[in-house]
């Protein structure tokens, strides 16, 4: 999908009172979504229970 399209589809499912901020906000999450899709599908992703391990000692547990 080009980057037109891409901003097409986010400003066609904003509510019409939207913000910049709203829309910049949208076009970042998806962006980040889009970079942690790429990132596993590379086998660069973190197991679960390592994600759990870190969670539990920032939790200080």
């Amino acid at each position: 999908m080009s980057t037109k399209e891409i901003l097409r589809e986010v400003s066609e499912k904003l509510p019409p009172d939207a913000t910049l901020a709203d829309a910049i906000y949208e076009l970042e999450f998806r962006q980040g979504v889009e970079q942690g899709l790429a990132e596993l599908d590379r086998g660069e992703g973190v197991p679960l229970e390592q994600v759990k391990g870190k969670m539990a000692q920032w939790a200080g547990k």
